[in-house]
Formats: structure tokens, C-alpha cells, sequence
């Protein structure tokens, strides 16, 4: 590893310290308000529950519960971004767009309630996997708001990873984790193929809308 790269890793700790109770109840908050909204347009739906096709990717991956600790996954990467910022102007704006993002979702699932078809699995031989199919029914599914929020923090903390100079292998590796709990998605059948490249162009909506503002704002 360069000497560079080096000293920047070093810094991660104070970095992450910084600020670090604001990030943590932020983070908790967001994510309580959050579940507590989609988990009433889960078991409310407003309009009759539209079924989504499954295609020949979707019948060509089979349920993998090694899958399922990846797809949790998600909870701790979303905290990296806001992790990895110094001040709280920054850890709002972030917030502030991924929070758009999700409300953008929440909206469609309100007005085009969706769900994926049954797996025709026996969820019972699959513990873990049963849980999550209690705790969070397969509906509300596109777009994935699962993909979506990954690919967003992926982008948001791309960005991030390069400002800090912490290495190519750093950035690497947040490709192939975003690229995991995208596949996740699929193998715990909790979303469709369509549902997770909905989720992907409406991560990248967003992401390039904050970009076109950052810049005007430069």
C-alpha cells in the first residue's frame, strides 16, 4: 500500500469519531421513521397490488440463504457515507438526498402498491429466511428501494472513498459489496430483476440531481 494511502487510513478513526452520536441517532432515526412508513404502506395498500413478472434471470437464480447476511448488510452500509464526513452540514445533506430518494419511493408505493410473485419455496427449511419473509412481506417491490438506497450510498461513498484518497482496493471493494446486496435481492427472492433495475435508475436519478446542484451551487 502507497505511503499515501497509509496516512489516509490512519485518519479513519478520528474521522469517524467526529461528530460520531449525531451520526449514530441521525442514522437510527432515519431508519425508525423510515420502517415505520413502509411497513404501514406494506400492510395498507392504498390500490389493488399489482404482481411483478418474474423473467429468465429471476427463474435462473435460485434461492441462496447464504444470500441473506448480504442483503442485511445494507443497514451498516448505509451508515458508511455519513461515517466517513467531518461536519454536520454534510451528514444532513446526505440525509436530505437519500431521504428525497426514499420518500420518491415511498410514493410510487403508495400509488402503484407491487409485489413479486411466489417463490414456491418452502420457506420453513430456510430459518433465517422465513424470519425475513415475516418481519418484511415481499411487497412494496418496485422499485427496490433495497438497490436503490445500496447504489445510492455506493455513488455517495465512491465520491467519498476518492476525496479521501484511501486506494483503488477501497473503491473496488465498495463496488462489489453494492454489487452483492444488489444480487441479494434476487437470491432471498425479495425482488424481481425489473424491480432492482428500477431501483438502480432511480439511484441514479438522484445522485446525478445532487451533482447538477452541487455544481450550479460551486
Amino acid at each position: 500500500m502507497p505511503h499515501s494511502h497509509q496516512n489516509a487510513w490512519r485518519k479513519i478513526p478520528a474521522i469517524i469519531l467526529c461528530h460520531f452520536w449525531f451520526k449514530c441517532l441521525g442514522t437510527t432515526l432515519f431508519i425508525a421513521v423510515f420502517f415505520a412508513v413502509y411497513i404501514y404502506l406494506l400492510r395498507h395498500p392504498a390500490f389493488p397490488v399489482t404482481e411483478i413478472p418474474a423473467s429468465r434471470l429471476d427463474d435462473f437464480i435460485s434461492v441462496q440463504p447464504l444470500a441473506l447476511p448480504i442483503y442485511l448488510s445494507l443497514w451498516f452500509y448505509l451508515s458508511l457515507p455519513p461515517m466517513l464526513m467531518t461536519t454536520r452540514a454534510a451528514i444532513v445533506e446526505y440525509g436530505f438526498w437519500i431521504g428525497s430518494l426514499c420518500l420518491a419511493a415511498l410514493a410510487i408505493f403508495y400509488f402503484w402498491p407491487t409485489a413479486v410473485p411466489d417463490a414456491a419455496v418452502d420457506w420453513s427449511r430456510y430459518p433465517g429466511m422465513a424470519f425475513l419473509k415475516g418481519m418484511d412481506a415481499a411487497g412494496n417491490a418496485c422499485p427496490s428501494l433495497h438497490v436503490a438506497t445500496a447504489v445510492f450510498s455506493g455513488l455517495w461513498l465512491d465520491r467519498d472513498l476518492l476525496r479521501l484518497g484511501l486506494g483503488r482496493a477501497a473503491r473496488y471493494a465498495n463496488v462489489i459489496w453494492c454489487l452483492a446486496i444488489i444480487y441479494s435481492t434476487l437470491a432471498t427472492k425479495q425482488h424481481m430483476a425489473v424491480d432492482a433495475v428500477a431501483g438502480i435508475i432511480l439511484s441514479f436519478a438522484f445522485f446525478f440531481a445532487f451533482r447538477r446542484v452541487k455544481e450550479r451551487k460551486a
